[in-house]
């Protein structure tokens, strides 16, 4: 339901799954482990999986923290877009990338739900795409020192919202890992 023409297809997009953004999330091995099962789905349906990869002053590139977490691996045949802003279309290559493939459905998983996640879809949405949160397949960091809820009441409150999200033309929604269907 896309209102890019022209634009049939599905891509998968993995955000964030890095080992400093990673560390001390909840349910941080099953949401990885999820996000290797859409994986495999979406090679073996050869629908595109595009890897997102953020830097800043606590994700210096090439540090540790800055890597991607070891339980997942990217071909090389699949691209990288590296970002330094919350929203993985912000300056970066990620529009040139989904247009080459004439994707205008996006299935999103990864982490910050509450940063990144969120820009992300709502970034996708304003430009044109459906973007498909999978519920469990995405967290975020403990940040209640903040004022923020409990990383679980962030992940839940986002499935919650984004499963009824939509504008003119355009679908939100949630899906379990189970029943992506690319």
């Amino acid at each position: 339901m896309t209102t890019l023409l022209g634009r049939p297809h599905t891509a998968l997009l993995v955000i964030d799954v890095q080992n400093g953004v990673m560390a001390g999330t909840p349910r941080r091995d099953a949401v990885i482990a999820n996000i290797n099962t859409l994986v495999d789905k979406a090679r073996a349906k050869g629908v595109p999986v595009i890897w997102v990869q953020h830097s800043d002053e606590h994700l210096e590139r090439g540090s540790d923290s800055w890597e991607y977490v070891a339980e997942l691996a990217r071909r090389d045949s699949e691209p990288l877009v590296h970002k330094s802003w919350a929203d993985s279309f912000e300056d970066t290559e990620l529009e040139a990338l989904l247009a080459e493939r004439k994707v205008g459905r996006l299935v999103v998983t990864g982490a910050q739900t509450d940063v990144c996640i969120r820009s992300t879809l709502h970034g996708a949405l304003v430009r044109g795409y459906d973007a498909t949160l999978v519920a469990d397949a995405h967290t975020t960091e403990d940040n209640t020192e903040y004022g923020a809820p409990a990383p679980e009441q962030v992940i839940a409150h986002t499935n919650l919202y984004w499963k009824w999200h939509s504008a003119p033309g355009r679908e939100g929604g949630i899906v379990e890992t189970a029943d992506v269907a690319f």
